[in-house]
């Protein structure tokens, strides 16, 4: 009998430890998207710090998780398609920045058609601390400057949130960083709330339903050069990939339980891609332009894996 309360406690111990759980930190971005225009946008971003990894993005998918969940589960039981478009608002960025603790070594990912790559950025960024001081929120921070993708940052990190980390590839502060922006005040995050999730899950309800249906959440590994080479020709067409898979008559075939065809489905969420590239002509990284390379380039390097 001892030794079978042994044995349940050690699994109900190893299940229990089985949860990982995570530090949530909700940044509001404030940021120019046009270079030429005075319009300035906001999202909220997520930076979730594990034991092992922090993941930052955009929350405006996984906030909306419910909704899509009702909405998918609904499309299922009847077997009709839905317009989803009407009912979700979209993200303004899609990448996800991963960095692995505690060398802190980042990973880019980010979809291009139905396939999702990944490269390392190796970033070092040198801080310079001031001595002043000020309270952002209810947080006591110190001011630290850097120069990063072609911009000034200054920082205000707090050694009250033992976390060496911050919003998008930003860390190495001795304190989280709870707010940054850049001179021109073209992007700023303020730290607007925080968390505690008992049991974490890295993908989200879309993310997952997106792998159900063919869409795979399994990062290739590329180089950075390749990458954006391969996103600026998918950014040229972006339904490119999936234009391949239909025939004339697929395309003529209306959606399930709706009027609309497979092919006005297709025009209808190129415009939705397109519009998402253009929304943003004004980047966090001030890098020059790549040229257009081909999509089968990353495909190529996929298949060699």
């Amino acid at each position: 009998m001892k030794n079978l309360f042994s044995i349940l406690f050690i699994a109900v111990f190893t299940i229990a430890n089985a949860q990982e759980s995570a530090n949530r930190f909700f940044y509001e971005l404030t940021f120019k998207p046009k270079k030429d225009s005075t319009k300035i946008d906001k999202v909220i971003s997520i930076l979730d710090i594990t034991g092992k990894k922090s993941i930052y993005q955009d929350y405006t998918v996984p906030a909306q998780d419910s909704i899509i969940k009702i909405a998918v589960e609904e499309m299922e039981k009847t077997k009709s398609w839905k317009d989803m478009s009407k009912m979700i608002r979209m993200p303004k960025f899609s990448y996800k920045i991963i960095k692995t603790y505690p060398e802190m070594k980042q990973q880019y990912v980010d979809r291009i058609s139905m396939n999702m790559f990944g490269y390392e950025d190796d970033i070092k960024f040198k801080w310079n601390i001031l001595p002043e001081k000020e309270k952002v929120g209810e947080y006591n921070t110190q001011k630290a400057t850097t120069e990063f993708g072609g911009r000034t940052w200054n920082a205000w990190f707090s050694t009250d949130i033992p976390f060496q980390d911050g919003p998008y590839k930003f860390y190495g502060l001795p304190g989280l960083i709870v707010k940054i922006e850049d001179t021109d005040k073209h992007y700023s995050w303020k730290l607007s709330g925080n968390k505690k999730i008992a049991d974490y899950a890295e993908l989200s309800y879309s993310e997952q339903i997106n792998a159900k249906y063919g869409m795979s959440n399994t990062v290739t590994p590329t180089t950075k050069e390749k990458f954006e080479k391969a996103y600026a020709t998918f950014k040229k067409d972006p339904m490119g990939e999936f234009r391949q898979r239909i025939t004339p008559e697929m395309s003529s075939m209306k959606m399930p339980g709706s009027d609309i065809t497979i092919g006005e489905m297709m025009k209808k969420q190129e415009k939705i891609a397109k519009d998402f590239f253009n929304s943003n002509d004004n980047p966090i990284e001030k890098t020059a332009q790549v040229s257009v390379g081909k999509l089968e380039k990353v495909g190529v390097e996929k298949n060699k894996k």
